[in-house]
């Protein structure tokens, strides 16, 4: 497969996993209208994505190529939110190399990745497990 090149989009939002989290945020950006572009390197997960017809490069999102030919150097955000925290540091330290003014928000499985990511040059980090346990322990505690 060709990879497609999407940097002539302007003011965009990079997608980086489609998982759980990635196809909710997707969700979101298209509830506000925003402009996206997915990185996803699952083939299966990349046939469902361009049956919708969604932006989306068959690739790691690791690599500076793969976040060039997305759009970074003109993207306003990008949503690293693969499930596996050594993969979204890596991506969070490459992107913020490629553009330093670009809003990175990312995923976090565990506090120890957190810091790592907040050193690579995060500006947004989330822990879903952290906070899906908080929310069911004050329904709990109810």
């Amino acid at each position: 497969m060709a990879e497609k090149k999407f940097a002539n989009i302007n003011g965009h939002v990079i997608v980086c996993g489609y998982g759980i989290v990635g196809s909710k945020v997707v969700s979101s950006l298209i509830e506000h209208g925003i402009t996206f572009v997915i990185i996803e390197n699952d083939p299966n997960v990349v046939k469902v994505i361009e049956e919708l017809e969604y932006n989306v490069i068959l690739a790691d999102a690791t690599s500076s190529r793969v976040l060039k030919s997305a759009g970074i150097l003109s993207a306003k955000a990008i949503a690293v939110v693969m499930d596996n925290d050594a993969k979204n540091l890596f991506a969070v330290l490459t992107a913020r190399d490629l553009n330093k003014k670009i809003f990175i928000a990312t995923r976090s499985n565990d506090d120890f990745m957190r810091e790592k990511l907040v050193d690579a040059g995060a500006d947004f980090i989330v822990m879903p497990q952290k906070t899906a346990s908080m929310e069911i322990v004050d329904e709990l505690v109810k």
